[in-house]
């Protein structure tokens, strides 16, 4: 067992998980204790010891069942085919293979391993010869789909299938001379044909789900990737789940960044001129070198958020990234409106962000049920909040700028972007819909640093960069 929890963690690695050789050491001794008779609480101690990030709990829980339960439901699987092809229930089955062992025990010679485990349904048998083979056959080493097929002629070759089929044949002929009835003679030849077509299937779904492990990352990629194109208006349910693990993925990208940029900052740069000028006693040999040590201020960043009904989608996510954020600025308020605004900063600090997103979207602050009113709402935050902005601040307005022909009152972000480092709007709207209609997005961009489409997690990661940079 403790070979397979050598290979599990490796294959987590393989897949993005950050196991430790601590935590590693941690499963070794847990499983130790706790022992390995039950299959629920040996993936809940894995999930315990090497799991460190929420977001990495589907993944883990992926890959325990491909690594530790894929081939035996695979074997299992065969049998039930079996079942139904034979159109019997599990006790007529157990029956049919008593029956065929008692003829067995009464013929001269024995039978294979293959051929006994195959024809007792002796699934743990089976899936020990199955690893056996993936081994045999290197099978750990497919990259692509189209090798499958050279993969699985390799197992089939070292589990000795055409020695299997040879084996059966000459099974036939001695049943023959046995004088069975007609219907129990058919009936084991049926048996027979299914349970090659099960092993051959068993063959397939083995190396399938070794590229599987290999490919899981790449098939995550694929999906976020197309999922990243999508916009927030129309995800599924499973797709919200899933843009919430990605959006806490970027907030973690970005927190990362600036860890390293601030790690780097400790020491300081280079500074080649003063190095110059301090080693020109040495003749410009560069014994003393000399960093800039200049500190720089952690920035600020005030979020305004829009909650109304066309936008509540997409607030989601956008106050899930800036509850992400909190900790990597000096100073982090964040605010709510519709028609009427009001300030989330607290909520943020006190509560989990589940629960603190659902207070900000369900009314316990504001009214979110008006209409919007984005002049209103940027008047009150002019005479209430206007003093937190500084030349340190970055101000970012989520919102669609649908204003229902309300005074836009643009001269609140003239104010603000005259007191702030820069203004940035994203607007989840097209940019071929803006200024159309009751959108007031023609009067609010002048006063902006940056404008950009944010409808989509491809769009919100080219702010982050943006932000980062």
């Amino acid at each position: 067992m403790d070979q397979k929890i050598v290979e599990f963690t490796a294959l987590l690695r393989a897949n993005g998980l950050r196991v430790s050789m601590a935590e590693h050491l941690d499963a070794f001794q847990a499983v130790s204790r706790l022992g390995l008779g039950d299959r629920v609480r040996l993936k809940d101690t894995l999930r315990a010891t090497m799991v460190k990030r929420s977001i990495d709990l589907q993944t883990f829980d992926e890959l325990f069942d491909l690594y530790f339960s894929a081939l035996g439901n695979a074997v299992q699987e065969g049998a039930a085919s079996t079942m139904q092809s034979l159109d019997m229930s599990e006790a007529e089955l157990q029956e049919l293979l008593d029956q065929l062992q008692e003829i067995l025990d009464n013929m001269d010679g024995d039978l294979s391993d293959l051929a006994q485990a195959l024809l007792q349904n002796d699934s743990g048998r089976l899936e020990q010869m199955l690893r056996q083979a993936l081994q045999d056959a290197d099978a750990q080493s497919i990259e692509r789909v189209y090798q499958e097929g050279r993969y699985a002629h390799g197992m089939a070759e070292a589990m000795g299938l055409g020695e299997l089929g040879e084996e059966l044949d000459q099974l036939r002929e001695q049943l023959d001379e046995m004088g069975l009835s007609p219907e129990l003679r058919e009936l084991l030849d049926r048996l027979f044909e299914q349970r090659m077509k099960d092993l051959r299937e068993m063959i397939r779904r083995a190396v399938r789900m070794e590229l599987e492990k290999r490919d899981h990352t790449q098939r995550e990629r694929d999906r976020m990737s197309s999922l990243a194109e999508k916009s927030f208006y129309y995800l599924s349910e499973d797709e919200i789940r899933r843009m919430k693990e990605a959006v806490a993925r970027l907030a973690e990208r970005l927190k990362n960044v600036v860890a390293i940029r601030r790690k780097r900052a400790k020491r300081g740069k280079f500074d080649v001129k003063a190095t110059l000028r301090k080693n020109l006693q040495y003749g410009g040999v560069p014994f003393r070198i000399h960093f800039d040590r200049r500190v720089r201020e952690r920035p600020q960043v005030v979020v305004l958020c829009d909650v109304s009904d066309s936008v509540r989608n997409v607030s989601r996510f956008m106050l899930q990234f800036v509850y992400s954020l909190q900790d990597l600025y000096s100073r982090v308020r964040s605010f709510v409106f519709v028609s009427d605004i009001g300030e989330i900063t607290q909520l943020f600090e006190e509560h989990e962000i589940q629960e603190a997103i659902a207070q900000a979207l369900t009314g316990n602050i504001i009214n979110v049920y008006a209409h919007s009113d984005f002049g209103t709402a940027f008047r009150q935050f002019h005479r209430d909040y206007l003093t937190v902005i500084n030349n340190r601040t970055t101000v970012i307005v989520l919102g669609d700028a649908r204003n229902n022909y309300n005074l836009a009152h643009e001269w609140v972000l003239r104010d603000i972007q005259q007191r702030a480092k820069q203004v940035i709007w994203l607007n989840p709207e097209s940019r071929l819909t803006w200024g159309f209609g009751d959108s007031e997005m023609d009067r609010y961009q002048p006063f902006c640093d940056m404008v950009e489409e944010c409808r989509n997690l491809n769009q919100l990661y080219r702010v982050v960069d943006h932000l980062v940079t």
